[in-house]
């Protein structure tokens, strides 16, 4: 099991048929940054998850105060073009993952989620978020950095088309609240709620047809889907 992510399964209460919730706790004792490592951790954790028969959902939940500040900095300041390339491009293969999951992903977002822990709450079907002073949203531009296609395409998906052009091209940060009318969470709630939520919200989903889920998420994700591949391909090219 890994230090930085960690997988509890928890029986949902009362359910006659076994069902369960996968719970994934990021943890990297700092920021969450996403390094190529913390990626790998959590698209395995998904993997395990999508991989149990009695599992209805994954709940993804961030450390006190921090979702995850996006793409490790260490990395991105060292010059190593291979090394930068390979990150994002695995950071799009995570949040591709998460929006294509054949299991629904639960957010849990415990605090900040800027850049690519944003991003990643764009590919979670449910992101509940907790109320306060927390940044949320994508400060590339402010940074002098830009998008990977992948991340556009994402945002077109998710994000409301009201607040495209402020997000993107400006990098305005919001609070939780704000979060919810820009597009990157579904709602908030005080701290102390807001693992109970995600976890009532995972294991509501248990209502669903698998097959069924299956199947309207190809139809209505699938062209997303295969254009964030390609995208991911031409950036490792």
């Amino acid at each position: 099991m890994s230090e930085r992510v960690t997988t509890t399964v928890v029986a949902i209460e009362d359910d006659d048929k076994g069902r369960v919730v996968h719970r994934i706790d990021l943890d990297d004792g700092k920021a969450n940054a996403l390094s190529v490592a913390m990626i790998a951790d959590i698209r395995a954790a998904i993997t395990q998850a999508e991989a149990d028969p009695n599992c209805v959902a994954a709940v993804l939940v961030g450390r006190e105060g921090r979702f995850s500040a996006g793409f490790d900095l260490s990395v991105m300041g060292t010059g190593d073009r291979d090394a930068v390339t390979t990150m994002v491009a695995d950071g799009g293969d995570l949040v591709r993952h998460l929006y294509g999951a054949r299991i629904p992903v639960v957010a849990a977002c415990t605090g900040h989620a800027l850049a690519a822990g944003a991003l990643m709450l764009l590919g979670c079907d449910v992101r509940v978020g907790v109320e306060g002073p927390f940044k949320v949203g994508l400060n590339e531009v402010a940074i002098g950095m830009t998008l990977p296609g992948w991340a556009y395409t994402i945002c077109r998906e998710r994000l409301s088309n009201r607040h495209l052009q402020r997000s993107l091209p400006t990098a305005r940060i919001t609070d939780g609240a704000g979060a919810v009318d820009v597009g990157f969470l579904d709602m908030v709630v005080p701290a102390e709620q807001l693992i109970d939520t995600a976890m009532a919200e995972a294991a509501s989903l248990a209502a669903l047809d698998k097959s069924a889920y299956a199947r309207m998420l190809q139809e209505f994700r699938g062209d997303a889907l295969v254009k964030m591949a390609d995208q991911i391909a031409a950036d490792r090219g």
